[in-house]
């Protein structure tokens, strides 16, 4: 049991690291600039909490679910919307930031587009300081400029360092003709990953895409072996 509290072995270089670090610092700050440029620096800074753990998930985990570019934008809508309505209806106390991130998970179920820093912002806008509560409905301006500003940092910057971000979208699975040569009907295909994902009914940050792409490598690693022990066999 207590193994399980460990950390799995991570499967990137440091270089990667590096990598998404420079990036995640250069796109938090550049949001937090822009920000700062039209709402006030007091404002910007008070929104820096979410932009820096969304900026975790866009660089340096951008091919999961989480990090696509709906789920940033619809996330802060979504939190910003939710966040600010709590606080005129219920006030700007404890409970009432506690409930509007949770109003907002909801929001965001339904629209999917879950953004976890987006429940950050919410409880942020409700227990904001007098700088942003000054702005009342502006302050969704605000958080939508520096959410889309380290959007578009993301955008550029992954691309710019060869990682491509957003992920493709999926494809339509092709429907065999009858007279097409038998294939094999029991490899993994990514729409058998959708219905395995919708039926375990869980939050995964992964693609059905990712999924397939794995199973094709781990495949062919298994065959490659394979063969390497049965020529090594026979020397």
């Amino acid at each position: 049991m207590l193994s399980r509290w460990f950390p799995a072995a991570i499967n990137t270089r440091p270089t990667e690291w590096s990598r998404a670090a420079i990036g995640m610092a250069l796109g938090v700050m550049f949001s937090v600039w822009l920000c700062g440029q039209v709402y006030g620096l007091d404002v910007a800074q008070h929104l820096i909490g979410p932009l820096g753990a969304s900026a975790v998930l866009l660089f340096a985990v951008s091919s999961g679910a989480l990090a696509q570019p709906w789920s940033i934008f619809g996330g802060y809508l979504c939190a910003s919307v939710v966040g600010l309505l709590v606080a005129h209806v219920l006030g700007r106390t404890l409970g009432s930031a506690c409930l509007a991130a949770g109003m907002a998970l909801v929001l965001m179920c339904w629209l999917r587009c879950i953004h976890p820093p987006a429940g950050a912002l919410a409880a942020t806008l409700v227990l904001a300081d007098s700088s942003v509560a000054a702005l009342d409905w502006q302050a969704l301006g605000a958080a939508m400029l520096a959410g889309s500003a380290l959007l578009v940092s993301a955008l550029a910057y992954n691309n710019l360092t060869r990682v491509r971000y957003p992920k493709r979208a999926s494809e339509p699975v092709a429907v065999i003709p009858a007279d097409h040569p038998p294939v094999d009907r029991q490899a993994i295909t990514a729409e058998d990953l959708k219905l395995a994902l919708a039926e375990m009914e869980a939050f995964f940050d992964v693609t059905p895409e990712d999924l397939e792409q794995l199973i094709h490598a781990s495949e062919r690693n298994a065959k490659r072996r394979s063969i390497t022990e049965v020529l090594s066999g026979r020397e």
